[in-house]
C-alpha cells in the first residue's frame, strides 16, 4: 500500500503542522554492479520533498561514480525498474516512505555497462591511484547469486576479488552460467579466443536453405562468437548453443568433464562440417600421433602401430606412488618411458619365435599445432572405494619445450613390422589404462618410475624453436570429485594479457595468478599433501606452437566475410530490439486492475501502461482490458485508486485525466502497495468524489424487532470527524434518526465497540482505512441495558460467530426413516410455518411462566440427588445400559422421553414435559422463521456431558501420539429435561432468569465421575453458559451436487460443542447422536471422524461440508481401528477389510474375536480365531507381531483412527513371546534372475548365525554358502533383479541384527538371501533391454522408484538431429 504523507496530516491543526519538522526520508542503496560493492550499503537520511534528480547527485557524490551512469531502482525484486534520471517529484510523491521506516534501493548498471568513477575520486579505496600491474588481482571462483553451477564442497582461495573490472576496460563479454554449464563456458571462451579456430568457424557459410538453423552447431556457434565479438552486453546466453545440442533444460543441471565436452563438441563438429572446407579443421589444429610399440630385447625386432590423439593425458601420481610429479615435464617424460615385459608378462617374438623379455612404450611422432594436456586429478581411492580428487602440485610453463618427447627414429627401419595407421578407429585415444600404470625398466628408481629422461641423447633433436609451445589457456577447476566449479584463465594474442573468465566476469590478471592455479601447498609432496592442498588448480592446458608461419590473428570487424557481416547487423539490429523492448519494460507501470461489472461479479487482471500515457488513455485501455464496450459507454468509467484487502476506494482523480500515470502511480515500481479500481456508474449517476483522508465505512443496519441485519451501505467519513458528527453522515444515508442511534464498531473478529461519547473522534476510536459499523435506532428500552447485556450485543455477537455448513445426511434404515420423514413433514405442511412456530412459542411461555417455581424446586432436588451420587458409587455399566435404553425406543423427534432416571424427580418432570407437548405439537420439527434469534434455533452449551479431551478438534485425529478419549451421550449421563422444552420453547425473558440463584440447574445433570464436572474450579456453574444459535433448512441445489433431499444447510455458531451439535442433528438424522457419526470433509475429499464431544466448531468455516454416517459413536476409552489384510506374496500387498472398534484394557484375543464375526459379514471372510494375527501397522510396512494376552494401552499403544494389519496364517502360530523376532525372508536366484516368493523366519534371538541357520534348513543351501541383505524401503522391498546382485549390502560383517547396517529391532524387517557361488544369468543387450524395460514398468505400477545402480553420471551428448530419441524404457 503507497505512503501518502499528507493524508495524515491534513485534518491536523494548521499552527502544529507548520510547527512540526519536516519528515526525512532513510534511504539504504545497495550497489550491485560488481563483487565487490555487493556486500556494501550505502545510507542516506533526506528531507522527504528532495527530488529524484537531487538523490542521484547524492548517491553519485557518496559512491564515487559519475551521475548519468548509473540507474537506482527498487530493491527486494527480480523486475528492477529504475527510478527517472530526471524527475523533479518529491521522495514522499514517488511511493518512499518517511520516518523510520527503510527505502531499500539498488545501484545498478546503466544499459549494461558499469558505472564510470568520478575522477574526483580517485583517491579513494575503490581506485587508490595503484596501476592495474600493482592491484591484487582475481582469480578463483566467483560468489555468484546463486550456488547452481557450482555444486560440490569447494573452498574459495583466498584470492582477492577487487580487480573485477567492467567490460569496457577487458573489451570481453561474459557467458551466463545456465545452472551447471561453467565447463561449457569455459570451453566456449577458450576456442573464441583460438584465433585460428574462430578465423575457421567465421570462413564457414551457413545455408540456412540446408539446414534448420535452431540445430545447427557451427551456426550457433558463430553466432555466440559474433556477439562475443561485437556485443555491448555484460553476458550473453548460450541457450541457443545448447539447444542446437539436442539438450533440454535438465542437461542444464548436469555438471560434466570439459575434458569429456571438447571431444565430443569436435565430433560433432567434424559430423556437421562434412563435404565442407572444415572438415578438416580438427584434425589440423588439435591432431597429433604416437607410436605403441614392442621392442623384442633378443632380436631388436619392433612391432606397432600409429595412434592419433587430441590431447594428452598427464598422471598427477601413478599409481601405488606416494609422490606426486612436480611438473608437466616430469609427467610428459613418464609418458612415453617405456616397460619391460618380463617373467610371466614377455612378448612373443615372430622372429624369435618365442617369448622374450620386450620393451613396451609409446612414442611421439607428431604434435597438433594445438596440443591440449589434460592433468589427471581424478582418480579412484580403492581404500575408500570412493573417487577423488588429487590436488597435487603441478607446475606448467608459460613455454613448453616439446623436442625431447618427439621420436626422431625411422618408422619404416628393416627391422620394425608396419601395423596399419588406426588412427580413424583410435582418433583422441591414447590408452590411458596403460599410462596410468607403472612403467617401469631395469635402471628403474622410485616403484619403477624413472623420473630422469635416459633416451634424449640418443636422440636427435629438431631445432628447439620449431618445437616450442605457447600456453595460452588454464581451464582451472575448482572443488572436489562429487563436483565443483570451472572457470578460464586465457591470454590474449593480440595483447598478450591474461584473463579470468569466470562465466558472467571477466577481468584482468597475471602471470603470478596463473602460477597460484599449480595446486598443491607450500609442504612437500608427500602421499597426503593433497588432502590439504587448495582445490582450485590447472586441469586443461593448452598450448600454440610459436610458428610466425601459422599464428593467426584475429579478424577485425573490417575483414569479416561477407555472410559475417551480414550476421553482424542482424544481431546487431536484434539486440537493439532488444534494449528498445528492455527500455519501454523499463517504464511500464503493471498494476493489477479490479472491475465491478454490471453483473456484481468482481473481476481482476493487470494493467501495464507506459508512465507517459495519461489517466485518460489508461482509462481507455482498462475499458478494453475489462472488455466493456457494449456493456457501458467509456464516460461511464473511470479509474480510481483502490485497495483490495480492505476494500477501500483510497482517492480518486478528478482533474487530472491528463496527467501521466508515471506520476499518478508514483513513477514505475515492480509492484503497488495498491491497486486500481475501474469503476462503473449508471448513467443518470454522477461520480462521487473519493479524497485522500477519508474512510470507508460499511455500514449495517440492525432491526431488533425482527432481529435482521441489512446488507450494507458504503459511507465515506473523515478520521476527525466526532461521533456526532458521523451519526448525522449515517443518518442522512440511512433515514434513521441520530438521536436514538446506537453505532458499534467491529474493529476486529468479535471485538464489538459501542460508540458512546460524542465528542470522541473517529481516529480515537480506532477507524482506520475501511471499517464495519452496525447502526440501530429503535424507541425500544433495549439501549437501557448494559451494552453486552442488550439485545443488539446477543445479535451481533450472533452474527459474528455464525458459521454456514453444509451437512450430507446418511442413507436411513426403514424404522429412522419413518422418524425423519415426520420431522420433515411437519415443518413443511405448514402452510406458514413462522406463524406458526411463533404461536407455539407463545403457548410454551405460559406453560413456562406457571411452572417457574416448580422447575426450581426440580433443580434443588436433582442437584441434592446429584451429590449423593458423588459421595456414593459410581454408576454400573448395566444402569448406564439402562439409561441408553430411552433412546433405543423413541418414536419421534419431538416424543424423547426423559433420560434423567431420577426417582425423586420424575413424576414432576414427566407431568411438566406432557404438558409442553401438548401444547408445543409438532414444533420440534417445524422450520423455522430465519430471522427469528432465539426461538426455535437454539440450544444449550451445556445441555451435554462431555469427556474430559483437550486437544484440538480433527487435528488430534491425524495424531497418534495420545487416545482420543470420548463418550456417549447416552451413556455418560442424561439429556436435557425434554427435546421440546429446551430446543424450540426457551425465549429470550426465560432465559435471562433460567439461571438464577447458587447452582440451580434443571438442562442439565451429572451421573459419574467420567463426565466433565457441571461446575468449574470456582463453583460457578457451567450450566450459565450462553446460548448457541442453531438453524437447519434443506439444501437447494445450488448448494449441493447431490440430493437436495439428503443435504441440510445449517447455519450454526461456531462456539457451539461437537456433543451440542449432534444433538441439535437428531431430529433430522433420526436416530438419537450416540448413534450416529460426523466426518468433517477436506478440500482433497479426505473425511476424518469428529469426535471430540467438547471441543468446539472454532475451527470450521463457511461452507466447510460435513457427512453423518449411522453407526454408534465411541464411548469413553474406544478407538476407531482400521484393518488391512496383510497378503505379502500379491501384487498388492495391503488390502482394506473393516472399521471397528478396539476398547482401552481389551486384550488382542477378544479384538479378534469381536472382528472375525464383522469379516464373516462384510468381506465374506470366514476364519477361525486361531489361524489369523494381528500385527502392527506403519505405513505399509507390517510391524510387530501381537500376542493374544497382549492388552491395548498396557502393552499395546493404541490412538485415533488406528491402523492394523490381519495376517492369515497358513500353520499355527509360532510367534509365542516378545524375545522372538519374525523375519520376512526371500530368496533370489541370480542364474534365474528371479525372486522367490516370502517366508516367514521366527528368531530366538537376534543372532546373525541363527538366522543363516534357519535360511540354510528353509533352502537347502550350506551354511558357508549363504549369503544375505536387508531390503531397502517400504515393504514388500522391491527392487530390480537387475540392481538386486550388486546393489544390495550382501553378507555384512555383523553378528547381531540390531546393529548397522542391519538394525533389525522389530517384526517384519524383509530379508533377501542367495547362494554364493551361484553365477548371474548371461544376458544379450537386446535381453538385458528388454528385462530392463519389464522391470521399469512392473516398479513403476508398485509405485517403487525406479533405479538401476547407484547415481551415475549422466553421459554428455550431443545430439546431431536436434534431440534424443524418446524411448520409455530408458532410465
Amino acid at each position: 500500500m503507497e505512503m501518502v504523507p499528507s493524508e495524515e496530516n491534513q485534518f491536523v491543526p494548521k499552527e502544529i503542522q507548520n510547527a512540526a519538522e519536516e519528515p526525512r526520508v532513510l534511504c539504504i542503496i545497495q550497489d550491485i554492479t560488481s563483487a565487490k560493492t555487493v556486500n556494501e550499503r550505502l545510507t542516506l537520511n533526506l528531507p522527504a520533498s528532495t527530488t529524484i534528480s537531487k538523490l542521484y547527485e547524492d548517491v553519485a557524490h557518496k559512491a564515487g561514480y559519475v551521475k548519468a551512469t548509473f540507474d537506482l531502482a527498487w530493491g527486494n525484486t527480480q523486475e528492477m525498474a529504475p527510478l527517472d534520471h530526471s524527475s523533479e517529484m518529491s521522495l514522499s510523491d514517488s511511493g518512499f516512505e518517511p520516518g523510520n521506516k527503510r527505502n531499500f534501493l539498488q545501484l545498478t548498471d546503466k544499459d549494461g555497462e558499469q558505472p564510470q568513477i568520478a575522477s574526483d575520486e580517485s583517491g579513494t579505496a575503490e581506485s587508490s591511484g595503484l596501476d592495474d600491474s600493482s592491484q591484487e588481482r582475481f582469480i578463483g571462483p566467483l560468489p555468484r547469486d546463486s550456488t547452481a553451477g557450482c555444486s560440490g564442497d569447494y573452498s574459495s582461495p583466498s584470492y582477492s576479488y577487487s580487480s573485477i573490472l567492467n567490460k569496457s576496460e577487458t573489451g570481453y563479454v561474459g557467458l551466463v552460467n545456465q545452472a551447471m554449464t561453467c565447463y561449457l563456458n569455459s570451453l566456449l571462451q577458450t576456442l573464441f579466443m583460438t584465433p585460428e579456430f574462430r578465423n575457421a568457424l567465421y570462413n564457414w557459410a551457413f545455408e540456412e536453405s540446408e539446414e534448420d538453423p535452431v540445430t545447427s552447431i557451427p551456426h550457433q556457434l558463430q553466432r555466440l562468437f559474433v556477439l562475443l565479438q561485437t556485443s555491448k552486453k555484460r553476458a550473453i546466453e548460450t541457450t541457443d548453443v545448447t539447444r542446437s545440442f539436442g539438450w533440454d533444460s535438465s542437461e542444464a543441471w548436469q555438471q560434466h568433464d570439459v575434458q569429456e565436452l571438447c571431444r565430443v563438441m569436435f565430433d560433432a563438429l567434424e559430423q556437421k562440417w562434412k563435404q565442407t572446407e572444415q572438415a578438416d579443421l580438427i584434425n589440423q589444429l588439435y591432431q597429433g600421433k604416437l607410436k605403441d610399440y614392442v621392442r623384442c630385447l633378443e632380436c631388436g625386432y619392433e612391432s606397432w602401430r600409429i595412434d592419433t590423439y587430441l590431447d594428452i593425458p598427464l598422471v598427477i601420481r601413478p599409481f601405488g606412488a606416494n609422490q606426486a610429479y612436480g611438473s608437466v615435464e616430469e609427467a610428459l617424460q613418464a609418458f612415453i618411458q617405456p616397460e619391460t615385459l618380463d617373467g610371466p608378462n614377455q612378448y612373443f617374438c615372430e622372429r624369435c619365435k618365442k617369448k622374450c623379455d620386450a620393451r613396451k612404450g609409446l612414442r611421439f611422432l607428431h604434435f597438433p599445432y594445438l596440443l591440449t594436456l589434460q592433468l589427471k586429478r581424478f582418480d579412484f581411492d580403492y581404500t575408500t572405494m570412493h573417487r577423488i580428487k588429487l590436488n597435487d602440485r603441478m607446475a606448467f610453463p608459460e613455454e613448453l619445450d616439446m623436442s625431447p618427447f618427439i621420436d626422431m627414429e625411422d618408422e619404416k627401419s628393416p627391422q620394425t613390422e608396419s601395423c596399419t595407421d588406426s588412427g580413424a578407429e583410435n582418433e583422441g585415444s591414447c590408452h590411458s589404462d596403460q599410462m596410468s600404470n607403472d612403467f617401469s625398466t631395469e635402471d628403474c628408481v622410485d616403484e619403477g618410475i624413472c623420473l630422469d629422461s635416459t633416451s634424449s641423447t640418443e636422440r636427435v633433436l629438431k631445432p628447439k624453436n620449431m618445437l616450442t609451445f605457447e600456453l595460452f589457456s588454464v581451464m582451472v577447476h575448482s572443488g572436489s570429485a562429487a563436483g565443483g566449479h570451472y572457470y578460464a584463465c586465457i591470454k590474449s594474442f593480440s595483447d598478450g594479457q591474461w584473463y579470468s573468465f569466470n562465466d558472467q566476469h571477466v577481468s584482468k590478471i597475471t602471470p603470478d595468478d596463473i602460477r597460484k592455479t599449480y595446486g598443491g601447498s607450500s609442504g612437500s609432496r608427500g602421499y597426503y599433501s593433497s588432502a590439504f592442498a587448495s582445490s582450485t588448480n590447472a586441469y586443461m592446458l593448452i598450448y600454440r606452437l610459436k610458428d610466425a608461419s601459422r599464428n593467426s590473428k584475429y579478424l577485425d570487424a573490417e575483414e569479416f566475410p561477407e555472410h559475417i557481416k551480414t550476421l553482424v547487423q542482424k544481431e546487431k539490429e536484434s539486440e537493439e530490439q532488444e534494449k528498445r523492448q528492455r527500455e519501454i519494460e523499463r517504464n511500464t507501470c503493471k498494476i493489477k486492475l479490479f472491475c465491478m461489472r454490471p453483473v456484481k461479479t468482481m473481476m481482476e487482471s493487470k494493467l501495464e501502461v507506459h508512465k507517459d500515457k495519461t489517466l485518460r488513455e489508461a482509462t481507455e485501455m482498462a475499458y478494453k482490458l475489462m472488455e466493456l464496450d457494449g456493456v457501458v459507454p467509456l464516460d461511464c468509467c473511470r479509474l480510481v485508486k483502490y485497495d483490495e484487502f480492505h476494500e477501500y476506494l483510497e482517492r480518486s482523480y478528478e482533474g487530472e485525466e491528463d496527467t501521466p500515470m508515471g506520476m499518478l502511480l508514483g513513477g514505475v515500481k515492480s509492484s503497488y502497495m495498491f491497486d486500481l479500481l475501474l469503476e462503473i456508474r449508471q448513467p443518470e449517476q454522477v461520480f462521487q468524489p473519493y479524497k485522500p483522508g477519508e474512510v470507508m465505512v460499511k455500514v449495517h443496519v440492525v432491526d431488533l424487532k425482527s432481529e435482521s441485519i441489512a446488507t450494507p451501505i458504503s459511507v465515506r467519513a473523515y478520521l476527525n470527524q466526532t461521533i456526532t458528527e458521523f451519526k448525522q453522515l449515517i443518518a442522512q444515508a440511512t433515514g434513521l434518526s441520530a438521536e436514538a442511534m446506537r453505532v458499534v464498531l467491529e474493529r476486529c473478529y468479535n471485538d464489538l465497540r459501542l460508540l458512546y461519547v460524542p465528542n470522541k473522534t473517529l481516529k480515537a476510536e480506532g477507524f482506520f482505512r475501511s471499517n464495519k459499523v452496525f447502526v440501530e435506532s429503535s424507541e425500544l428500552t433495549d439501549h437501557q441495558v448494559a451494552f453486552t447485556d442488550s439485545l443488539l450485543w446477543k445479535l451481533l455477537d450472533r452474527h459474528g460467530n455464525t458459521i454456514r455448513l453444509l451437512v450430507l445426511l446418511p442413507e436411513q434404515s426403514p424404522g429412522t426413516l419413518a422418524n425423519r420423514t415426520l420431522s420433515q413433514k411437519e415443518g413443511a405442511n405448514s402452510d406458514v410455518p413462522f406463524e406458526s412456530s411463533k404461536g407455539n412459542r407463545k403457548s410454551v411461555e405460559a406453560i413456562l411462566e406457571e411452572s417457574t417455581e416448580k422447575l426450581k424446586s426440580l433443580s434443588l432436588l436433582q442437584q441434592q440427588q446429584q451429590q449423593q451420587q458423588q459421595q456414593g458409587s459410581s454408576t454400573s455399566d448395566s444402569q448406564k445400559s439402562s439409561d441408553a435404553s430411552d433412546f433405543e425406543h423413541i418414536e419421534s423427534p419431538s416424543q424423547e422421553a426423559d433420560s434423567n432416571s431420577s426417582l425423586c424427580v420424575a413424576a414432576d418432570n414427566r407431568e411438566l414435559e406432557n404438558r409442553i407437548r401438548a401444547t408445543a405439537g409438532d414444533s420440534s420439527g417445524a422450520s423455522s422463521d430465519p430471522n427469528n434469534l432465539f426461538a426455535g434455533e437454539e440450544r444449550s452449551d451445556s445441555e451435554v456431558n462431555n469427556d474430559r479431551s483437550t486437544s484440538s478438534v480433527d487435528s488430534d485425529i491425524l495424531s497418534s501420539s495420545h487416545s482420543s478419549d470420548t463418550l456417549c451421550n447416552a451413556d455418560s449421563g442424561p439429556i436435557q429435561l425434554a427435546n421440546g422444552l429446551d430446543s424450540h420453547s426457551i425465549t429470550s425473558s426465560r432465559r435471562s432468569k433460567a439461571h438464577e440463584g447458587k447452582k440451580e440447574t434443571w438442562d442439565t445433570a451429572e451421573e459419574d465421575s467420567g463426565t466433565d464436572s457441571e461446575y468449574d474450579d470456582n463453583g460457578k456453574s457451567k450450566a450459565e453458559a450462553q446460548y448457541l444459535f442453531f438453524r437447519a433448512e434443506p439444501c437447494s441445489q445450488e448448494d449441493s451436487l447431490a440430493d437436495a433431499q439428503k443435504c441440510l444447510v445449517v447455519h450454526v455458531d461456531k462456539r457451539i460443542t461437537l456433543a451440542a451439535f449432534k444433538q441439535n442433528l437428531e431430529p433430522y438424522v433420526g436416530v438419537a447422536s450416540t448413534q450416529f457419526k460426523v466426518f468433517r470433509v477436506y478440500a482433497n475429499n479426505q473425511e476424518f471422524e469428529s469426535v471430540r464431544l467438547n471441543e468446539t466448531l472454532s475451527s470450521f468455516s463457511d461452507d466447510n461440508k460435513i457427512t453423518i454416517r449411522l453407526g454408534r459413536a465411541l464411548k469413553k476409552g474406544e478407538y476407531r481401528v482400521k484393518v488391512y489384510q496383510l497378503l505379502v506374496n500379491e501384487p498388492e500387498p495391503c488390502k482394506f477389510l473393516v472399521d471397528t472398534v478396539f476398547a482401552k484394557g481389551m486384550t488382542v484375543r477378544q479384538s479378534k474375536e469381536e472382528l472375525l464375526p464383522q469379516l464373516k459379514e462384510h468381506c465374506k471372510l470366514d476364519l477361525s480365531i486361531d489361524s489369523v494375527r494381528l500385527r502392527k501397522k506403519t505405513w505399509k510396512n507390517p510391524g510387530t507381531v501381537f500376542l493374544d494376552y497382549h492388552v491395548y494401552e498396557e502393552d499395546i499403544s493404541i490412538s485415533s483412527n488406528w491402523e492394523v494389519f490381519l495376517e492369515v496364517l497358513n500353520e499355527p502360530e509360532k510367534m509365542k513371546s516378545m524375545s522372538q523376532l519374525a523375519v520376512l525372508s526371500r530368496r533370489w536366484s541370480p542364474s534365474t534372475m528371479k525372486l522367490g516368493p516370502f517366508q516367514e523366519v521366527i528368531l530366538e534371538s537376534s543372532n546373525v548365525e541363527e538366522l543363516k541357520e534357519k535360511l540354510s534348513e528353509l533352502s537347502d543351501i550350506p551354511l558357508e554358502n549363504l549369503e544375505f541383505a536387508k531390503g531397502r524401503g517400504t515393504f514388500p522391498c522391491d527392487i530390480s533383479v537387475l540392481e538386486i546382485h550388486q546393489d544390495l549390502d550382501w553378507n555384512p560383517k555383523v553378528s547381531t541384527l540390531n546393529v548397522w547396517p542391519l538394525y533389525i529391532c522389530d517384526d517384519g524387517a524383509v530379508v533377501f538371501y542367495r547362494h554364493s557361488s551361484e553365477e548371474p544369468m548371461g544376458l544379450s543387450d537386446e535381453e538385458r533391454s528388454e528385462l530392463m524395460k519389464k522391470e521399469s514398468s512392473r516398479l513403476l505400477k508398485t509405485g517403487h522408484r525406479v533405479s538401476y545402480s547407484p547415481r551415475k553420471e549422466k553421459a554428455l551428448k550431443i545430439y546431431l538431429d536436434g534431440g534424443p530419441a524418446k524411448d520409455t524404457g530408458q532410465d
